[in-house]
């Protein structure tokens, strides 16, 4: 089997690259790929650098060019439910494009013609993580993820995305991922660990938490990878 495994940033691949080990680098389409032999299976890392084109990219080089069968992305998110907090881990149900916006013709934002407002995460890998979780005692929480190409700081905002799309957590490429998987029927998994909350100044924390909250995320990925191989 071979699987993917993105993130967004350096930071967020480069507990994964220590964990791995040794690996071979691969330079195409003006990115990076670590590829690697793990239990048997194949393994490519890659990040895909911040935005959903970028990570559309990404997604789909490491499915089309690399023959990967399964994604799983590691990263960071901002929280913009009340409940989160950070150093949490969330599990993406279903992902929207809060940004995506044809409105003045009739549809609902998010939506466009022949799509969805909403992509939905593989089941069967969202319950490997909830297994995972529970064989760890880590509490996960699933929810909706809003992606957007914006980094957002204004809290009037963050409150109109949440209720818009009943949203818990904010990003900017996992709806890109899941569009280019579910196109491609390749199942895939998106978990954030909370690097900044609501009620934080997001252009403070962000800094001082990514370090810690990708090394949370990337911990758990490397744990799911083990079910995963275990079971094929």
């Amino acid at each position: 089997m071979k699987i993917a495994i993105m993130g967004a940033m350096p930071e967020e691949i480069e507990p994964l690259l220590e964990y791995f080990g040794e690996y071979k680098i691969i330079d195409y389409a003006k990115n990076r790929y670590y590829t690697l032999d793990y239990k048997g299976h194949e393994i490519v890392v890659a990040y895909s650098k911040i935005g959903k084109v970028n990570a559309t990219i990404t997604a789909v080089t490491m499915i089309e060019k690399f023959g990967c069968e399964k994604l799983l992305f590691s990263g960071v998110a901002g929280a913009i439910h009340d409940d989160l907090n950070v150093g949490d881990l969330i599990i993406a149900t279903k992902l929207s494009q809060h940004d995506l916006d044809i409105t003045a013709f009739g549809h609902p934002y998010g939506f466009v013609p022949e799509g969805a407002v909403y992509e939905d995460a593989d089941r069967d890998l969202i319950d490997i993580a909830k297994s995972v979780a529970s064989d760890k005692n880590i509490p996960i929480i699933e929810t909706t993820i809003a992606t957007g190409d914006q980094f957002i700081c204004n809290q009037e905002k963050k409150e109109w995305i949440k209720n818009t799309f009943d949203a818990g957590a904010l990003e900017m490429e996992g709806a890109a991922v899941a569009l280019a998987c579910n196109a491609l029927e390749v199942p895939f998994f998106i978990l954030r660990s909370i690097s900044d909350a609501a009620d934080m100044d997001a252009s403070f924390s962000f800094d001082e938490f990514l370090e810690s909250s990708a090394k949370i995320s990337a911990q758990f990925i490397i744990s799911m990878v083990d079910k995963i191989v275990k079971i094929k």
